[in-house]
């Protein structure tokens, strides 16, 4: 549905932010993983039509981006990472006006929307609230409600759940799945998990380039039998990283928790079940040793 073919963007600051990107999003949840600085929001911003690209082309349901950005832009919802609202102005009257910009005129229309779309969000009961008190998972569930304008066709969300806690994040979570097939929605985060629970199609952008794509599922079971784990102290964890290809470490109930991915149990460790975390972080680490 959403076809990316050879991006490139460098800015003035000589910041190469995308480097020759190919992408095929088809409907559903496609979620976009990377650490920070890796040119997701680049990405986003070019495809939502904010920036130019230096080459390449962006064909969405057959709409070509960059000739027709106004026949994307009809059918598209954007949440950016952040988003400023206006003080003291009410989620409805803000909502509202943000509808009219929309260009839903019809004043039936226009209320049928908006108190719709803020039942949705389950932000009916804080309508006449202002916005800008709202807490961090209102102000996003708020994003979507202004995304989802028009019923768009594509919507991009831009880390979506940074920031918020864990009840607000499995809120909007569940916000997202409710949106259905109907639609193609690019999840664009560096939370893995974000990714695990929410897509069945994903890639992993690094240093402006698509190095992975593929299903999350597909992807961990490559690895099966090539993870293993070890609960070691922090000297032991400097230790092991100089001899040992260490993908990731996390502490669990102050524990270090090491994951080695061989062929082999290295000395001392155990088998690991892998999961999407070891898929993300063994690429990125494949990617370093290459760059």
């Amino acid at each position: 549905m959403l076809s990316i073919k050879g991006l490139s963007k460098t800015y003035d600051n000589g910041v190469k932010a995308l480097d020759d990107v190919d992408l095929e999003v088809p409907k559903g949840m496609f979620g976009l993983l990377g650490p920070n600085g890796a040119g997701k929001s680049s990405l986003m911003r070019t495809i939502a039509t904010l920036q130019q690209a230096d080459k390449g082309s962006i064909i969405f349901d057959g709409i070509d981006v960059f000739s027709d950005p106004q026949a994307l832009r009809q059918r598209l919802g954007y949440l950016p990472q952040d988003f400023g609202v206006y003080p003291r102005i009410s989620a409805y009257d803000l909502l509202d006006h943000m509808a009219i910009l929309k260009g839903i005129k019809n004043k039936a229309e226009r209320l049928e929307a908006v108190e719709g779309l803020l039942a949705h969000t389950n932000l009916y009961q804080h309508r006449k609230k202002s916005v800008s008190g709202f807490s961090g998972g209102m102000r996003q569930r708020f994003g979507i409600a202004q995304a989802l304008l028009g019923d768009p066709d594509l919507l991009i969300v831009d880390e979506p759940t940074a920031g918020l806690d864990p009840e607000e994040r499995n809120r909007f979570h569940n916000l997202l799945v409710s949106l259905g097939e109907k639609k193609a929605i690019l999840l664009s985060t560096h939370i893995v998990e974000d990714v695990s629970e929410l897509c069945p199609k994903m890639a992993v952008l690094a240093s402006g380039k698509i190095i992975l794509q593929g299903d999350p599922i597909g992807l961990t079971d490559q690895l099966n039998g090539q993870i293993w784990r070890k609960s070691v102290s922090q000297t032991e964890a400097v230790e092991i990283e100089q001899n040992l290809p260490v993908i990731s470490k996390r502490l669990f109930a102050g524990q270090t928790i090491v994951h080695v991915m061989a062929e082999n149990a290295p000395e001392g460790f155990e088998a690991a079940p892998a999961n999407l975390e070891d898929v993300y972080f063994s690429t990125l680490h494949a990617h370093r040793k290459v760059a």
